[in-house]
């Protein structure tokens, strides 16, 4: 599985901000995407990251992150 959160963050410049969202060409589900916030968990625990706003669906399932890059 790959770690949407930290593609993502290697991207960026520090101060940038953008969204993850799954991407279906790559193979995401929106239940395997469920595992990229976890990872931009751990990103923001070690002060790499913020996670200014989580956006979920209905049925509770986030389908999509907004971050920005800290470090």
């Amino acid at each position: 599985m790959r770690d949407i959160a930290r593609e993502v963050y290697k991207k960026m410049k520090v101060g940038s901000v953008a969204w993850i969202r799954p991407v279906a060409a790559k193979g995401d589900t929106l239940e395997s995407f469920q595992a990229a916030h976890d990872s931009a968990r751990l990103l923001e625990d070690e002060g790499l990251i913020d996670i200014e706003k989580v956006q979920r669906q209905a049925d509770g399932l986030i389908d999509a992150i907004r971050i920005q890059r800290l470090a």
